[in-house]
Order: structure tokens, then C-alpha cells, then sequence
């Protein structure tokens, strides 16, 4: 019974300790993203009424009259619309929302391609909406513009890392951190807009790689949470489905996660059939689905067919680009994995991972509206 009782006691002094310990992380958080929103402030921001986007807003419309610009698939669910509308309304920020429909993706295929090097089915579904983002934000008269980028990838917000235990998770970070890329900086450079992300302040970013991974996932009311410090320091302030928000890809948000079935239905199986054989023949690039062949086709058109700039270096199975000799997927066309020996997964195997967040431990580049 003593045994019992004494037990009750050190867990209770340990989690009297934990709250303190997270208060004081807390206060620290804010006041260093508080001086990083100032150092990087503009009066425009991709705005997706997600958590990391929502923090932003809340902290820069401290200091300007904020301007919002959320995207979505006119044909698809998009959930961002409901939450950007939300936070907006809350924040008094000018929100602008604008519905693309297909023939705006085709138009922005050839210039997202192009920017990212890369025709990866995961990577240009997301990114199609951030240029067009960009476009209609650079289009209202912004000439710079803050992103939530990064803030997933510093504080563990992907669901791959909530069932990792804590020396996993922090090997599983560090190694994201090495090879992490946000696709929304070329797509701005080529476009002519300055992107903004306070969330790789120096001084924050380095604050959040060193922050123990306890803070990172943690319980909150019966479910483990990603980003958890990040939700805690800013609870009180946010709507609470803001600051409990699911974590879901620019895809998910604004739709585009329906863009396998559009062109599944789209393309006739025949000519996907003749395509895919075409391009085996004389381009020795292995074509996965019918979505992939939409942006292979674009980055064809733009950069031509893909090909080693080392003719010695290690090359990807299904492209022929050059890949780092640690990596597991191909940037260029999301092959993935790629082993050792040279070999990728099948196509029907493929389709099983395409999952959200699969890939982002291999250093795909990532977005955020």
C-alpha cells in the first residue's frame, strides 16, 4: 500500500513538472515565432485555416492588415475553405478565395513542372495548388507572401511519426530535416513573388530541432497528437477545431486529391496502354498511372526527356535521373523505394503507397497553403 502510494506521488510531482516545463516551453515558442513573423511580414499569406497557417495569421495580423488567399478544386470537397473562411472572419483578415477549375490545371501543369524539375504524382498534386495560389495572390498585387511551410516537419505533425517512439521519432526528424524542401520557393521565384516562411527563422528553426520530442507528440484528450507544443501554445487564442485541427495535406484541403480518379476516367485504357509502351520504347521512362502520364507529358514538353547529368552517377529504375546515393525516392518522378540494388516497387504496389505523409521522411518536397 506504501509502495502504491508512493508511486501516485512521483508520478504526480513528475507531471506537475512536465506543465511547468511546457508553460516555459510555451511562452518561449510564441516569443520566438512572434519575432520571426515580424522579421519575415508581409500583408499576404497562403491561407489554409490549418493550425500552422491559422498560428501565422493570428501572430502577423498583430502587426498588418492581413490578406488571405485560399484555393480550391471547383469540383471536389475542400475542406479549407470552411476553416480559412473561420479564421478569417475571426482575425478580420481580407480573404480572398478563388475556385480553379481543370482548365487552370492545365495551364499551371507546365510551369509547375518546370519549376520543380519533377513530374512525381504526389508532388505536383500539391503543388498545382499552391501555383495557382501564388498566381492569383501575385494577380490581387502581392509581391511577397508568408507560407505555414516547415511547421510539420520541425514540430512532427505527419502521421508517420505518431506511432514512433521517442528515439525513432528523433532519428526519423533529423533525418526529414537533412533533405527537407518546400516546392512553394521555386514555384514564387519563377513566378516573380518572394516567399516568406517564419517558420525557418534561424533562430525558431533551431529552437524547434532542439526541442526534446516529448513536446512534439503527445496525448490530448484520448488521442495522440503531431505538433502538439505548437497546438498547446496557441490554444487559447485559436477556435479549438482550429487548434485540434487534423493534419491534411494541401491535396485533402483543397481538393486535389481527386485528380487520380479525374484522369482515370479521363484517358481511355487504351491510349494510357499505347502511351505507356511509347514512352518505355524511346524513352525508357516507366509510367505508373494515368495521372502520372498528364505530368509526364508536361515535363516533356518543357524540359524534354529525363536523363543522368552524371553518366556515372546512380540513376532511378524508372527515369533515368540521377538520384542521391542514400535516397529512396526519385524527385523526378516519385519512384519509390528505390533500394540499393536499383530496384523500385511494382506499379500495383505503388497505388498502395500513395498514402499522405508516406514519403515525407525520404525528402519529398513539401507545400503548404
Amino acid at each position: 500500500m506504501c509502495n502504491l502510494k508512493a508511486k501516485k506521488n512521483r508520478l504526480a510531482k513528475r507531471d506537475e513538472s512536465f506543465k511547468a516545463s511546457v508553460n516555459e516551453v510555451c511562452a518561449r515558442l510564441r516569443l520566438l515565432l512572434e519575432e520571426s513573423v515580424q522579421k519575415n511580414l508581409t500583408e499576404n499569406m497562403l491561407f489554409s485555416g490549418g493550425v500552422d497557417t491559422s498560428i501565422l495569421a493570428t501572430v502577423a495580423s498583430k502587426f498588418v492588415h492581413l490578406r488571405g488567399f485560399t484555393c480550391a478544386f471547383e469540383i471536389a470537397l475542400a475542406p479549407d475553405i470552411k476553416y480559412a473562411k473561420l479564421m478569417a472572419k475571426r482575425l478580420r483578415i481580407k480573404h480572398f478565395i478563388h475556385y480553379f477549375n481543370e482548365d487552370k490545371i492545365f495551364e499551371v501543369l507546365p510551369e509547375v513542372v518546370k519549376a520543380l524539375d519533377s513530374f512525381d504524382p504526389m508532388e505536383v498534386r500539391n503543388s498545382v495548388t499552391a501555383m495557382i495560389g501564388l498566381k492569383f495572390a501575385k494577380d490581387n498585387g502581392a509581391t511577397s507572401i508568408m507560407t505555414g511551410d516547415a511547421a510539420d516537419e520541425l514540430f512532427a505533425g505527419y502521421h508517420i511519426f505518431l506511432r514512433l517512439k521517442k528515439e525513432k521519432l528523433s532519428e526519423e526528424l533529423r533525418k526529414m530535416w537533412n533533405v527537407m524542401t518546400f516546392s512553394s520557393i521555386p514555384l514564387g521565384k519563377s513566378i516573380g513573388i518572394e516567399v516568406k516562411i517564419p517558420y525557418l527563422d534561424p533562430d525558431f528553426k533551431s529552437f524547434a530541432m532542439d526541442l526534446d520530442p516529448q513536446y512534439k507528440i503527445q496525448r490530448e484528450e484520448g488521442q495522440v497528437w503531431g505538433k502538439w507544443i505548437l497546438r498547446k501554445a496557441y490554444e487559447d487564442v485559436l477556435p479549438e477545431e482550429i487548434a485540434w485541427r487534423d493534419k491534411n495535406p494541401i491535396e485533402v484541403g483543397s481538393g486535389t486529391t481527386i485528380l487520380p480518379s479525374f484522369f482515370n476516367k479521363r484517358i481511355p485504357d487504351s491510349e494510357f496502354k499505347e502511351k505507356k509502351r511509347k514512352y518505355l520504347e524511346s524513352d525508357k521512362v516507366i509510367i505508373r498511372d494515368k495521372e502520372q502520364l498528364v505530368y509526364y507529358e508536361a515535363y516533356r514538353s518543357v524540359l524534354g526527356v529525363p536523363h543522368p547529368t552524371d553518366p556515372k552517377g546512380r540513376r532511378c529504375p524508372q527515369c533515368n535521373s540521377n538520384v542521391p546515393e542514400n535516397a529512396t525516392v526519385c524527385r523526378t518522378c516519385g519512384a519509390y523505394p528505390i533500394t540499393p540494388n536499383g530496384s523500385t516497387i511494382t506499379a500495383e504496389s505503388y497505388a498502395n503507397k500513395q498514402k499522405p505523409f508516406q514519403r515525407n521522411s525520404n525528402g519529398v518536397h513539401g507545400s503548404k497553403l
